[in-house]
C-alpha cells in the first residue's frame, strides 16, 4: 500500500497562475495546432528535454464528441515531442480498450505522423488517499496505474462538458482515467452514494499525482447532459495552463459558474489546492479572458444523477464494460 502524505505546493504562492485562452472556431488545420501552440507558448507547462511527460487524454468511450478531439491531443504531442520531451499518450477508458477507442475516433491516425502510439493506463498500484474528516467517512483506497505515478508531469487533456454527476467534467475530473480499468465502476459505486465523497477522492487523486498540468479542448463542447450522451456547444475555446485547477476555475467563469457550485471545485476549494482562488492563487490571462467568450445557452444538468451502490446496476455497468472491451 502506498500511503500519500497531503501535497505541498508546487508553485511559490506569491506568484500568480497563468491561463492562455483563446478563440477557435474549428478544429481545420493548421489554425488548430497554431491555437494550442499559442495557449501552450503563453501558459503551458515548463518542458525540458528528457522530461517525461504523460498526455492523458479523454477517452470516454468510442464516441467523438465524449473524447478530446484527436487533432487537439496531436497537436499537444507536437509541441512537447519540440521541446524534448519523452512523450507516452495514456488512458484507461470507462468502455472499451484505450487502443480501440484510439483508432475509433481517429487518435491513432493522429498520433501516427509523431511515431505514438496510445496506451493503456494498467499495471494498477494502491494508493491510499486521506480525505477531510466527517463523521463517518475514512480514507479511500485506488488503484492507480503505475505509468501515471511514475511520470514527471501529467498533461490532462478534457473536452469541455457537463456532466450528469459532477455537473461539469474538465482537467482535474479527466485525472479519474488514472485509476485502472473496471476499477473505476468498483469507484463510481462505492463513493458515488455521496458526491462529495466521491469529489473528495478526486480531489485527493489529483493530488496524488504528479503535477498536473492543462490543455481543453472547447471548441465543440458537450452540454444539456453528460459525459457520453450530451449535446454539441460550439464554445470555440481552447485553453491551457501549468495548473489543471486554474484552468477549471477559468473554465467555470467562462461558463457563467463560482467553482464551488461544482461538487469538484467545492471539494478543491475545501482542500486549499493549489490554484484555487479561494485560497490566495491569482489566475493571470496572457491572452483573452473569460468574459470574452460567449457561452449563453450552455445548459447544465438540472439535476444530479448521483450513483447509488444497487448490486444489479453495478453488475450490468460492469458486464457492459467487459463487453465493450472485448469486441473487436
Amino acid at each position: 500500500m502506498t500511503d500519500i502524505p497531503p501535497a505541498a505546493p508546487r508553485v511559490p504562492v506569491e506568484r500568480g497562475l497563468p491561463v492562455a485562452l483563446l478563440s477557435c472556431p474549428d478544429y481545420a488545420a493548421p489554425r488548430l495546432r497554431q491555437a494550442v501552440f499559442q495557449v501552450l507558448e503563453s501558459a503551458g507547462p515548463r518542458v525540458g528535454a528528457g522530461l517525461r511527460v504523460l498526455v492523458k487524454p479523454n477517452l470516454l468511450t468510442a464516441r467523438s464528441l465524449a473524447c478530446a478531439a484527436p487533432e487537439v491531443t496531436a497537436a499537444a504531442c507536437a509541441w512537447l515531442l519540440e521541446r524534448g520531451a519523452r512523450v507516452e499518450v495514456a488512458d484507461s477508458p470507462g468502455f472499451g480498450r484505450a487502443e480501440d477507442v484510439a483508432r475509433k475516433i481517429g487518435l491513432e491516425a493522429a498520433l501516427r505522423p509523431l511515431k505514438l502510439q496510445v496506451r493503456a493506463l494498467d499495471r494498477p498500484v494502491p494508493v491510499r488517499l486521506p480525505l477531510p474528516e466527517a463523521p463517518g467517512r475514512r480514507g479511500a483506497r485506488f488503484m492507480v496505474a503505475r505509468r501515471a505515478l511514475e511520470c514527471d508531469l501529467i498533461l490532462s487533456v478534457p473536452r469541455v462538458k457537463a456532466h450528469s454527476q459532477m455537473l461539469l467534467t474538465l482537467a482535474v475530473k479527466n485525472c479519474f482515467g488514472c485509476v485502472s480499468g473496471l476499477r473505476k465502476a468498483f469507484v463510481h459505486a462505492r463513493e458515488g452514494r455521496d458526491p462529495g465523497c466521491f469529489a473528495d477522492c478526486l480531489a485527493a487523486l489529483w493530488a496524488a499525482l504528479p503535477p498536473v498540468a492543462a490543455l481543453a479542448d472547447g471548441v465543440r463542447a458537450m452540454h444539456v447532459t453528460g459525459p457520453s450522451r450530451g449535446r454539441p456547444f460550439a464554445l470555440g475555446l481552447i485553453g491551457a495552463s501549468p495548473s489543471a485547477v486554474a484552468l477549471d476555475e477559468a473554465l467555470c467563469a467562462v461558463l457563467g459558474l463560482a467553482p464551488a457550485q461544482t461538487p469538484l471545485g467545492a471539494a478543491l476549494e475545501r482542500r486549499k489546492a493549489e490554484g484555487c482562488a479561494t485560497a490566495g492563487w491569482r489566475a493571470e490571462y496572457p491572452l483573452l479572458r473569460p468574459c470574452d467568450f460567449d457561452a449563453r445557452g450552455f445548459e447544465l444538468p438540472r439535476e444530479l444523477a448521483h450513483t447509488s451502490f444497487h448490486p444489479a446496476r453495478f453488475v450490468k455497468s460492469c458486464v457492459r464494460r467487459l463487453w465493450a472491451a472485448c469486441k473487436p
